[in-house]
């Protein structure tokens, strides 16, 4: 199939072995009762084979709504499925799961969520610090937080549960940029989606984030001022403000540096797109050539 026929958002691209895996929050169970997820699998990132369902809840996984955002990262020879899942008498939060092949099948891994029991969380990313450790960045969402906000956590070694307390990277309200989507216990309400860590060629260490704008949905982008995780981070130029955002970036098997997000942002004509984009001075930019174009 088309990419345009694929409905899913919060796309996450794999490459892997020659081909591209790509992973997102299906579109028509988004926003309600879910049970699985799913990866198509593509060679030129524009005819892709499937939906191959990768994650099947066979009525023993605890979550049964709200089934977002699938990111497939390896690690210590396996691979590893960071993703957001609620129940009604649930948290929303990210749980690990496991598998030996980019098709799955995903086994549940982590005892439960990873991130804090009595905070609503989503968007669990993986991280690696540049001696080997590993975290989770994830973001305390808006609708508890007001000021939704981005964390980092320490992770244990086989990623079975957290060994640290989460550290706050940065709030959505710091972005010159963001604007409130509606009041929450009376303060105004910022959201933070999606945070991806990417480390250019020459060490800077940025971290992409959605939030909206006056535009609607924006892809922004925060950067480390000692390239670790542990920096502050300052905001930068948004690298789209056009409606679509919770987005990754990846090279494709030539060597070309993508952007991949989901847009428009309205349920049922979300569809995954990339950009072309650059490091320039250890940043990541839209090409200059495809300010607004896509793949």
């Amino acid at each position: 199939m088309k990419r345009s026929e694929i409905n899913i958002r919060d796309p996450f691209v794999l490459v892997w072995e020659g081909a591209y895996y790509l992973y997102g929050t299906r579109g028509p169970t988004c926003w309600g009762e879910a049970d699985g997820f799913d990866v198509y699998v593509s060679r030129d990132l524009e005819d892709w084979d499937g939906p191959h369902e990768c994650f099947h809840n066979d009525g023993s996984f605890w979550a049964t709504m709200n089934y977002w955002a699938p990111e497939v990262h390896p690690w210590r020879g396996k691979l590893y499925m960071f993703a957001s899942f609620k129940a009604p008498d649930k948290r929303r939060g990210t749980a690990i799961l496991e598998a030996d092949s980019p098709l799955g099948p995903f086994r549940p891994h982590s005892d439960g969520c990873v991130t804090p029991g009595d905070w609503e969380c989503l968007d669990g990313t993986f991280y690696v610090s540049q001696d080997g450790r590993p975290y989770m960045v994830f973001c305390h969402e808006w609708v508890q937080a007001a000021d939704g906000e981005i964390l980092a956590m320490p992770l244990q070694e086989d990623l079975t549960g957290h060994a640290g307390e989460p550290k706050l990277l940065f709030r959505a309200s710091e972005a010159p940029w963001a604007r409130s989507v509606r009041p929450v216990n009376g303060l105004p309400g910022y959201v933070t989606d999606g945070p991806f860590l990417w480390r250019a060629a020459d060490g800077t260490l940025q971290c992409l984030w959605a939030g909206f704008s006056e535009h609607g949905y924006t892809e922004g982008l925060a950067v480390s001022d000692n390239g670790e995780i542990d920096g502050v981070f300052r905001q930068v130029k948004p690298l789209f403000d056009r409606d679509g955002g919770h987005g990754m970036a990846f090279r494709t098997l030539e060597g070309r540096l993508l952007l991949a997000l989901h847009s428009p942002n309205h349920t049922p004509d979300e569809r995954p797109v990339f950009i072309p984009i650059t490091e320039k001075d250890g940043l990541l930019t839209r090409e200059e050539s495809n300010s607004h174009g896509q793949l």
